[in-house]
């Protein structure tokens, strides 16, 4: 059995927002489309079932349609995680036969929340993309709050919005819901300004709990996030994050053992795959 269900592929750096808790890729060139589809091939070889194209946004990439068809094509499990901003009708209507799960961030219950950490007007397109993916049932969707000092007061109506929207889409819809962790690229990030305590974490996941919900949350404290992810960077180096630090293992393309990879790299397999299928399709 591999060790890994799920790898990360950040196919750009490029994003529309700046989101100062990121801990995604800053500033590297991505790899071209024939080396990009070479790691898609490795990794339905190296037996993971699901690939997430990430970024950035990977709908920054021109060539992320084909990305997706390829991996599809590979046996794939196809999962989009995107800020929304570039996600259109048209594109799920060419695309989203081959897509799963669609991931959408969502800052805050209303614009005004929202627009402390992201830029204006990323409410409404979250909300426009969801409407879309109504369309498209066969996509799960799962929308995740990165839980700062900023909307932590604000998950529980979150909460309420999302179970609304439940009613009205035949779609899967997850929540995760993750203590954003003091992990970038960017040396410069005031993590004090940003970060909630464990305690604080634990307070908000009790009284959402006391008043109960019908949609699928995950909490992701730092435990849980922590060594969690494979991730395959633009340039195509595998790391896995450990911490608040990127370790980097040379080019993917390059590793012949990724198991004995992943061992060195302190990947907790066994976490992973408990979360992994946390939201399998059985």
């Amino acid at each position: 059995m591999s060790r890994v269900a799920t790898i990360d592929f950040h196919v750009t750096s490029e994003c529309s927002q700046e989101c100062a808790y990121c801990w995604g890729p800053q500033s590297i060139d991505a790899v071209d489309t024939a080396t990009a589809e070479a790691i898609i091939d490795k990794i339905a070889a190296v037996s993971a079932r699901r690939i997430v194209f990430t970024g950035g946004d990977p709908m920054q990439r021109p060539d992320i349609g084909r990305l997706i068809r390829r991996a599809a094509t590979r046996g794939l499990e196809v999962a989009l995680s995107t800020t929304g901003d570039e996600l259109s009708e048209g594109f799920l209507a060419e695309y989203g036969d081959e897509i799963v799960l669609v991931s959408l961030p969502l800052d805050g219950s209303s614009e005004e929340v929202s627009a402390r950490t992201k830029k204006e007007g990323h409410f409404g397109v979250v909300m426009r993309a969801l409407d879309a993916l109504a369309a498209h049932p066969q996509i799960d969707v799962k929308v995740a709050t990165p839980v700062t000092c900023y909307n932590v007061d604000d998950v529980s109506n979150i909460v309420a919005l999302l179970e609304d929207l439940a009613t009205r889409m035949e779609n899967r819809v997850f929540y995760n819901v993750f203590q954003a962790f003091p992990r970038s690229m960017d040396p410069d990030v005031a993590w004090d300004e940003l970060v909630i305590t464990g305690e604080e974490f634990g307070a908000l996941r009790a009284g959402v709990e006391a008043v109960g919900h019908r949609i699928t949350i995950n909490w992701l404290t730092h435990e849980t996030l922590d060594k969690l992810y494979v991730m395959i960077f633009p340039d195509g180096r595998l790391t896995v994050p450990v911490g608040p630090s990127f370790r980097f293992y040379g080019s993917f393309l390059e590793i012949d053992d990724l198991d004995a990879a992943l061992e060195r790299a302190e990947f907790d397999s066994a976490k992973h795959l408990r979360h992994a299928d946390g939201w399998s399709r059985g």
